[in-house]
């Protein structure tokens, strides 16, 4: 279904007055304005004055605040979420429901509530409210790897954004291996060069004389002359395209590996904070079941148990809820911050494969440019290329890549008690 697009206003307010210098306002999902100032990313509730003193109301403070995905979460950074490009959708359903691996715990769920898939908590799938993608006017990397995927084997499950990472590593040697192919045609020219030269100092003929002696003269010292081209092109080679594309992004899979350890240690604090959920869980219910008992044997004379026995039952099934209340906070506090990092990090991500692409454009238009500077007559080789360069749009490649590879797009909400 095509998202519906929510009105944004920039630059001024509904009374058509202007916001002060560097101010732009936006709706959020519920239709409740707020005010980002793009030099300093402050965001507020109140429409900020050109005033000095005017007071502000800080998005961030403890008061009621939109559910954003079913978090009361502030709405920074909100110029990482791109608020102006927020919109209503209802979520198509995933084919592809990821199961469990072995030591997971199993996907848990209450009647029509949230549903816990490998500790992370998804909204139930027959009563899934409309969610609003984050960049919903393409197709972002942040919208579309939430959930887990089987591997290959069946036998376990790789993560939506080990999947965004794998495809980072595999660009990262996709770009050195062209470097590779352009090292060899640099070779073949330097050998085609080098024959070239040779050929034009061979003796054959050269006792013709005459005018014809005059022009088969020219013609070997042509030779001589598209050799020298043919190195400066292969020269040029080496230093405008080849040696780029070996430099770019150094020490890209040092940062790729800090990016998945610290992706991968959220997921873990998340799993043990699920864990303790499950355990408070597990206790209340056996406190329960005390206090439940000890009252029946009161009520039915079966026992001699006091008053205050039940009394400390019930504290003792009391305080176990509030220890489950307690862990679901922690919990869901882990989840949102697993979430708000997986938001950054997969922009991050999409912004390096855009950069990545559009580098290795720019070098293949070089190498395309000086093919027709070397040699004009045989541009008709190298024009079919000029033309798939310039139709490359990285949003395309990514919109189809994520389509074949995306594990979910359904985010995570908070855990009900």
């Amino acid at each position: 279904m095509k998202p519906r697009k929510v009105t944004t206003q920039s630059g001024e307010d509904s009374l058509n007055c202007p916001l002060p210098p560097g101010w732009q306002s936006y709706m959020s999902p519920q239709g409740r304005k707020y005010y980002v100032n793009t030099f300093t990313n402050e965001t507020t509730w109140e429409r900020p004055s050109s005033v000095p003193g005017t007071p502000k109301t800080p998005v961030t403070q403890k008061s009621p605040l939109p559910a954003v995905n079913g978090y009361h979460t502030p709405l920074t950074p909100a110029h990482q979420l791109e608020p102006g490009h927020m919109s209503l959708r209802k979520i198509g359903r995933d084919p592809q429901s990821p199961g469990s691996p072995s030591p997971s715990p199993p996907r848990r769920q209450t009647r029509d509530g949230p549903v816990t898939i490998n500790c992370v908590t998804f909204p139930h799938p027959d009563t899934m409210p409309e969610q609003q993608l984050l960049k919903p006017s393409e197709w972002s990397y942040c919208d579309y790897f939430w959930a887990d995927k089987k591997d290959s084997q069946g036998n376990n499950t790789v993560p939506g954004f080990e999947i965004l990472l794998q495809k980072q590593l595999k660009g990262k040697q996709m770009q050195k291996e062209m470097a590779e192919f352009i090292r060899e045609r640099i070779k073949i020219e330097e050998e085609y060069a080098k024959n070239l030269s040779k050929l034009s100092q061979n003796s054959l003929a050269a006792q013709e004389e005459g005018t014809l002696g005059e022009a088969w003269a020219q013609l070997k010292k042509s030779l001589a002359d598209e050799a020298e081209v043919h190195l400066k092109f292969s020269s040029k080679l080496q230093s405008e395209v080849e040696k780029p594309l070996l430099n770019f992004r150094e020490n890209f899979k040092k940062d790729m590996k800090k990016c998945d350890h610290h992706i991968a240690d959220l997921r873990k604090q998340l799993a043990s904070r699920y864990a303790a959920v499950e355990k408070a869980r597990k206790a209340l219910t056996e406190r329960q079941k005390d206090l439940e008992m000890k009252t029946q044997q009161l009520e039915t004379k079966l026992s001699n148990k006091t008053e205050e026995e039940i009394k400390k039952a019930r504290r003792k099934s009391t305080q176990a809820g509030d220890d489950l209340m307690r862990c679901v906070d922690l919990y869901n506090q882990a989840q949102s911050k697993w979430f708000e990092e997986m938001v950054t990090t997969t922009l991050e991500l999409e912004r390096l494969e855009v950069e990545r692409v559009e580098t290795i454009r720019q070098h293949l238009c070089q190498y395309t440019q000086l093919r027709h500077e070397t040699d004009m007559f045989n541009q008709s080789t190298v024009e079919p290329v000029d033309q798939l360069l310039r139709n490359v749009d990285p949003a395309k490649d990514r919109e189809l890549w994520v389509k074949e590879h995306k594990t979910g797009d359904i985010r995570p909400v908070d855990m009900e008690i």
